[in-house]
């Protein structure tokens, strides 16, 4: 599956699911991930919960829901690879401006880099 093309072209929602070093699990939504060269998945984080727990435990999962009727989509396997914290790389990535982040010092902006463990369609199993 070519990563890049499919979240280019694909319009839907995203749940990313961390979990901390004792298993506890939480969701957020979160936008699209930047396809990498090297063909990791990068997520653009806040100092938050989803960040501290993949600092903890690098397993996650994203659920991607494409639009339109039914639930076609992508389950995502993830782990995490490392991270940076280059604001300059990081918003020339930003799809979109988010005013109240460039109002306001929000804190620290991390890009967390993830590789692809398997991929499952968003509902059933492989066929």
């Amino acid at each position: 599956m070519d990563l890049k093309e499919y979240f280019d072209s694909a319009e839907g929602t995203g749940v990313l699911a961390t979990a901390d070093a004792e298993g506890k699990v939480d969701v957020a939504v979160f936008a699209r991930p930047h396809v990498m060269e090297d063909g990791t998945l990068a997520f653009i984080m806040r100092d938050r919960l989803s960040h501290s727990n993949v600092m903890a435990n690098p397993s996650a999962a994203f659920l991607f829901v494409e639009e339109g009727p039914g639930y076609r989509g992508k389950r995502f396997y993830l782990t995490k690879t490392g991270e940076e914290q280059d604001t300059a790389f990081i918003e020339s990535l930003r799809r979109r401006s988010y005013l109240s982040d460039r109002e306001t010092d929000s804190g620290p902006v991390f890009l967390v880099r993830f590789k692809v463990d398997k991929i499952l369609p968003a509902v059933g199993t492989e066929s």
